[in-house]
């Protein structure tokens, strides 16, 4: 039927997503909410994009390779920094130069790609692009999306309209830093749809080329395979108890290497990645998953109903992802590494405290975080 007067289509949907860093949870939430968004708006146009590196690419190297130096070596002064009143008020300027002196290529960006809603999974491009709207008394939907359990005051700025949260507690920290408390929504954090999928754990051990009858482990350090893994599996190595593990090294090419040599000496079957796509698989075979609590990990574990140890969180972020995790009943924080086997060979002989911590993980898990955002983008500009 042609098109009249009368019959006028609505404008095209344009929705920007912005993360930063390849190789980080901020670029898996927005993959997973672009996915969505496909499914919920198959007519619009989606375009994610690093908001960090797109505006200042020479500095994100070198933000990067400082924050990567900090957490390995001076780990202490991360936890300062991290949501300290001192430093949030001292940057204050600097933070102010660099949004402003991003103006200019949000302005080419927004002309190529004339957005009506932005969503952001990290709060720099969040406060980047609402110091753009604000100042420019512009007109479109910002969407702040965090990836942890513990706001930081640094996600709180003028001009955004949404922030989605994990948890009614993250919620509650937000309104006490003086965000209207409609203006945040409990959906958690985004991840994955086939994470939901229930599989057959001896299904998914047989694939694996494991026994179905033997506890097995899943020791993962996010994606740059951060903290004492190595210890950890030569640990596990030493358990009296039998135990098959699986060991996901990311891109620690040290791990990696090492495990290629000494895998095999493991008293039970210890299958090992560099990176896998079958997440979902790996820890639908596990019993227990011996890792940091990054916040994607968290989700994931969560959706699961995976119960998790905790070895060397970092500080900051995943401390504070750790606290909702040990107050939930979810996790066991295992404070020396030396002290792992022990701990995991006393969770696997407690089957009713290794069930209750799994329940206590799927009563915490919200497997369509990334689906209620698709949802809000939506309806938001249709309201």
């Amino acid at each position: 039927m042609p098109m009249n007067s009368h019959t006028a289509r609505a404008p095209q949907r344009h929705v920007l997503l912005m993360y930063i860093s390849k190789i980080s949870g901020h670029r898996q939430a927005t993959m997973a909410i672009s996915k969505s968004l496909k499914k919920t708006l198959p007519d619009a146009e989606v375009q994610s994009i690093n908001g960090f590196g797109y505006n200042y690419p020479l500095l994100e190297n070198v933000v990067n390779a400082a924050y990567m130096s900090i957490i390995r070596h001076t780990p202490q002064v991360w936890d300062y920094l991290y949501d300290n009143p001192r430093v949030v008020k001292r940057s204050a300027n600097l933070r102010k130069f660099l949004y402003t002196s991003s103006h200019k290529k949000l302005e080419k960006l927004f002309k190529d790609f004339p957005a009506d809603t932005v969503v952001c999974s990290q709060a720099f491009p969040c406060a980047m692009v609402a110091d753009y709207k604000t100042k420019n008394r512009l007109n479109f939907t910002i969407i702040g999306v965090l990836t942890d359990w513990a706001p930081h005051s640094y996600w709180i700025n003028d001009g955004v309209d949404y922030y989605i949260v994990p948890s009614q507690d993250t919620k509650d920290r937000f309104v006490k830093k003086g965000v209207p408390s409609e203006k945040i929504l409990v959906f958690g954090i985004p991840i994955r749809s086939n994470f939901a999928d229930r599989l057959d754990k001896r299904d998914m051990r047989e694939k694996l080329g494991l026994k179905a009858n033997i506890p097995t482990a899943l020791i993962m350090g996010g994606g740059q395979g951060l903290g004492p893994m190595k210890e950890a599996v030569k640990e596990l190595m030493k358990m009296s108890s039998p135990l098959q593990m699986i060991v996901v090294a990311g891109s620690n090419r040290k791990l990696y290497q090492w495990l290629e040599k000494h895998a095999s000496l493991a008293p039970n079957k210890c299958i090992y990645y560099d990176y896998a796509s079958n997440i979902d698989e790996l820890m639908e075979a596990s019993d227990l998953i011996v890792t940091k609590p990054g916040g994607m990990t968290t989700s994931e574990c969560l959706v699961k109903g995976l119960p998790m140890v905790i070895v060397s969180p970092l500080p900051g972020q995943e401390a504070r992802n750790t606290d909702f995790l040990l107050e939930k009943g979810i996790a066991i924080h295992v404070h020396d590494v030396r002290d792992l086997s022990s701990e995991v060979d006393l969770l696997l002989r407690s089957p009713d405290r290794l069930k209750a911590m799994a329940g206590a993980a799927l009563e915490n898990g919200k497997p369509d975080a990334a689906d209620d955002i698709a949802r809000l983008v939506k309806e938001a500009r249709s309201a």
